[in-house]
C-alpha cells in the first residue's frame, strides 16, 4: 500500500485516483500520521450475500411475543 501526503494528494489527485481505479489502495498521511485510506469500493453483491448468510437462522422464535423476554429485575434501566 502506497503512502501519500495530503499535500501531494491535492496536487496530483487525478494521478492517485487513476491508481485507485486500477485497484491499488492508498494510505493518506498528514504530518507523519495516517489519517485515511482510499481504495476501490467493495462489491455490493458480495457484501449483501455475506450479510444474509450470517443472519440466516439467527432469529430466535418466541412463543409469547407479548411477554418480556427477560425478568423486570434484570433490566439495567430499572436499577
Amino acid at each position: 500500500m502506497k503512502e501519500v501526503r495530503v499535500s501531494d494528494l491535492r496536487q496530483r489527485l487525478p494521478e492517485f485516483l487513476a491508481m485507485v481505479v486500477r485497484g491499488e489502495r492508498l494510505r493518506i498521511s498528514s504530518r507523519g500520521k495516517v489519517i485515511a485510506e482510499i481504495g476501490p469500493p467493495s462489491k455490493m453483491g458480495d457484501t449483501a450475500a455475506s450479510a444474509r448468510a450470517q443472519l440466516k437462522n439467527s432469529v430466535l422464535r418466541y412463543d409469547a411475543p407479548m411477554e418480556p423476554s427477560i425478568e423486570p429485575d434484570e433490566w439495567q434501566m430499572n436499577r
